[in-house]
């Protein structure tokens, strides 16, 4: 089975038409879907698979208790060394799905270095990873870490920070 590691920027709170409508291709062909229990791009999706009553969904969680869980969904908790709820805390549970699914979609903010991470690591795994950049409002396919590298926004003022390139150097 199909598993789809959806995620994104915390920044994220509304979905484009074009996220809805590759959430709709996702939910008509009955993919699990597995996300995480964020504010932004996670609760988002999941306001919107719980609206059209879709099931085949798994929510991961950090530490003991969800931050969000909108359809009430089976839900994986990853238990993590770190006590601070910080970007590693968190970056349990993103390793875990990238581990579990088959493919990635990830919604970009244009800044967030984690969501870029979550990129990475799902090539670097050899999974396919679908990116929807907000500021360029487009899709683009990532099949390896070779894509990555000819990754047209990478020219572009999202990547302009120094973060960001240092991040996505290679």
């Amino acid at each position: 089975m199909t598993k789809v590691f959806i995620g994104g920027s915390r920044r994220v709170t509304r979905l484009a038409p074009e996220v809805r409508n590759r959430l709709d291709r996702i939910m008509e062909r009955n993919l699990f879907v597995l996300i995480g229990d964020a504010n932004g791009a996670d609760r988002a999706v999941q306001l919107y698979l719980h609206a059209r009553g879709y099931d085949h969904v798994e929510v991961f969680c950090a530490g003991e208790q969800c931050r969000n869980n909108i359809g009430n969904w089976k839900v994986t908790t990853v238990l993590t060394p770190h006590t601070r709820r910080d970007f590693e805390f968190y970056e349990a549970k993103d390793r875990r799905m990238t581990e579990e699914s088959s493919v990635g979609l990830m919604l970009w903010d244009g800044k967030s270095r984690g969501t870029l991470t979550n990129v990475l690591r799902l090539l670097d795994s050899g999974k396919k990873t679908v990116l929807w950049v907000g500021p360029e409002k487009k899709f683009e396919t990532l099949r390896n870490l070779e894509d990555w590298q000819k990754l047209s926004v990478r020219n572009s003022k999202s990547f302009e920070n120094r973060r960001m390139r240092e991040l996505t150097r290679g």
